[in-house]
């Protein structure tokens, strides 16, 4: 991303390409992630002097300074702000004013909130003090600045029971279903001195994403009617004046549009300089948060969008306006990421404007993390990190970076991680290949096959790689049709072919390990969480490669899957219909319709409020394998939901993965 392209000073936030909750064992990725220290949420201030970033530690997240201009300075080197409150209180979502004067954050601190509740605080850079700006009751995230600096807004839902959303664990079943119990995230606005608010948009509209316009009128947002966790897939974008009394307009709706985004998601809405223009990532997407497509652009006012990167290779998956006529952009490109900045009105990457990563990832390894912009330093300020390279903050520009933090020095991978490629019916494909502790090429290892989730995420360049080496094992994360990194027509590629083309890239990409490395063929196994579970399941039915499988949070029967969940609509835009409308297109792709060409030993594993794949469906797929004498065993985790919290839950899952595999293919 070329900085040298002056526009107007607006911190942002990026949505990480992949969905690595879904993608990652959150049992194994939880024991990795205590070997590193990963910092997020990244802001650098607006006049470029400072990046403050979060340290997740046991308890939560603490907040740090960095100086940019001497990092190595004794006085400004990862200095710990510290806001008063009780033991064990955290931070999140810092973000700088305008005049980089005011950081506020999200915080736990507060001295006259109930235990968790988070509220707005303000550091002073000029005094250094900390001060309450709101005294609310709910579930905030997401702040923005208004650009003239007077407001921060916010996402908010009033007296919650629950995370937004649905990876959560879901509330029981209790009254009117469907009307009862509904709780609508909206965006409310305070006035950065007094912290009076007001909200912003309907009681009626479940807000999921928005962006400020220029002159701090207005606000673009998508959003849809309640309940939100289920709505997202049909989102509207909308704009509204933030003056009390006003009314939305929308702007765009993607399920009335004629052009490719037609009955596809759209998210990170941003207006231009200007305010004349408002630009959106759209594409396929399975998840919220999950965010990749390309970069669309549509008349503020209302219209048509435009596609402005019809033709890049990877999918972008965040966007910022750099100029009225140029946008940059994060794009995940097989396993790289790259900063481009793309001519809106050519339709093109900028020549000579790309700050090229190289095989890392600055999501940080979370759902949401942060890209943050000085316009006055020309600098952007990340989190990043690889599969040779442990968690560090950087800044950087087109042929400039900078290292900031020191806070892994020395830590090494435990294993050795390598992208890998291959190709198979006009697709050419990439995954990783971790490698067994203290490999031997002289020896057989066996192979353990991790399916991510989603199917829009994808597994990119991690510290660490995979999950399994230290048990011994080769791990092979592949990304196959229907991944993010190789543009939108790869991403739709399984649209109406859930199982089908996607396992045999992932058959295929096995056949070509193999052929190059010591793999023991008849120790190999498949494991998946969500989506990836989901291909577990499926896979039960269609071949007898594996010796064993596991399947975490899985769909066995998509028919009964469509009434049981609380998120139906996503299904529509990749199945082309409901499973009322087309229910033949759902029996396609489920593994009870082929259950009795079932052999393989599975594990299965779920929480039991799974609102994104509820236990009936893992229940089904245990039954059904019981009456076909397969051997398998189903584990019930109590008040879980699509990710797991307790972390007595993460380690007995892990012991259980860990022990399924041993029996049915030993490491040694």
């Amino acid at each position: 991303m070329n900085l040298f392209h002056r526009a107007h000073l607006l911190p942002i936030a990026a949505a990480a390409c992949s969905l690595s909750l879904l993608a990652l064992p959150a049992s194994l990725s939880a024991q990795r992630a205590e070997r590193a220290v990963t910092p997020s949420g990244v802001a650098i201030s607006p006049d470029g002097a400072f990046v403050t970033y979060i340290v997740g530690r046991r308890g939560g997240g603490a907040l740090h300074l960095v100086s940019v201009i001497d990092p190595a300075r004794t006085s400004e080197q990862d200095k710990l702000l510290t806001p008063p409150g009780p033991a064990g209180c955290t931070t999140e979502d810092p973000i700088w004013s305008p005049d980089s004067q005011t950081l506020a954050i999200l915080s736990t601190c507060a001295t006259d909130a109930k235990k968790g509740q988070e509220e707005v605080l303000l550091w002073s850079r000029a005094t250094g003090q900390f001060k309450q700006l709101t005294h609310l009751i709910g579930e905030l995230h997401e702040m923005a600045y208004s650009p003239d600096g007077k407001s921060i807004a916010f996402l908010f839902v009033e007296n919650a029971t629950r995370s937004a959303g649905a990876l959560d664990a879901m509330p029981p079943w209790d009254g009117v279903i469907g009307e009862d119990h509904v709780e609508i995230q909206r965006i409310y606005k305070v006035d950065a001195a007094t912290g009076n608010g007001d909200w912003v948009t309907p009681e009626k509209l479940h807000v999921y994403e928005f962006g400020w316009s220029p002159d701090s009128a207005k606000i673009a947002y998508t959003a849809a009617n309640p309940p939100g966790e289920n709505t997202w897939w049909i989102a509207k974008l909308y704009s509204e004046p933030v003056a009390s009394g006003s009314a939305p307009t929308v702007v765009f709706d993607p399920n009335t549009t004629t052009t490719a985004m037609h009955g596809l998601q759209l998210a990170v809405p941003r207006y231009s300089p200007d305010g004349s223009k408002i630009a959106f990532i759209g594409g396929l997407m399975s998840d919220q948060g999950s965010t990749g497509g390309d970069v669309w652009v549509v008349d503020s006012k209302g219209g048509e969008p435009t596609d402005v990167t019809p033709n890049i290779d990877g999918t972008p998956c965040f966007e910022a306006w750099l100029n009225n006529g140029t946008i940059g952009i994060v794009e995940d490109r097989r396993g790289s990421t790259l900063l481009p900045d793309v001519n809106i009105a050519k339709r093109e990457i900028v020549p000579n404007s790309t700050l090229d990563l190289g095989q890392t990832t600055i999501s940080g390894g979370a759902i949401k993390d942060s890209v943050t912009v000085s316009f006055t330093a020309r600098l952007i300020a990340y989190a990043k990190s690889g599969i040779n390279a442990a968690p560090e903050v950087w800044v950087g520009r087109t042929g400039y970076e900078k290292q900031l933090t020191h806070l892994n020095v020395g830590l090494k991978p435990a294993a050795r991680t390598e992208s890998v490629e291959w190709e198979n019916e006009g697709f050419h494909v990439q995954g990783w290949l971790t490698f067994p502790a203290n490999y031997n090429p002289a020896k057989k290892y066996p192979l353990i096959v991790t399916v991510h989730g989603g199917p829009s995420s994808s597994v990119g360049s991690r510290f660490g790689g995979g999950n399994w080496a230290e048990h011994g094992y080769f791990e092979f994360q592949p990304n196959p049709r229907g991944s993010f990194g190789q543009g939108e027509k790869f991403v739709q590629a399984n649209r109406k072919d859930f199982g089908y083309g996607d396992l045999r890239d992932i058959l295929k990409g096995l056949d070509m390990l193999e052929a190059k490395y010591p793999i023991d063929k008849h120790r190999e196994g498949l494991t998946g969480w969500s989506y990836g579970g989901f291909m577990s399941m499926f896979a039960e039915t269609q071949t007898d490669r594996f010796a064993t499988i596991i399947a975490g949070a899985g769909i066995s029967n998509w028919q009964s899957y469509y009434g049981e969940n609380s998120i139906d609509q996503w299904m529509v835009p990749f199945f082309g219909a409901s499973v009322y409308d087309d229910p033949a297109v759902y029996a396609k792709s489920s593994a009870i319709t082929y259950i009795h060409k079932s052999k393989t030993p599975m594990l299965i594993i779920v929480g039991d409020r799974d609102g994104e794949c509820p236990a009936p469906q893992s229940f089904e797929m245990w039954h059904a394998l019981k009456a076909m004498g397969v051997k398998t065993q189903l584990v019930i985790y109590p008040d879980e939901g699509h990710g797991f919290r307790n972390p007595a839950h993460i380690a007995d899952r892990m012991a259980r993965e860990v022990k399924w595999f041993a029996e049915y293919m030993p490491a040694k």
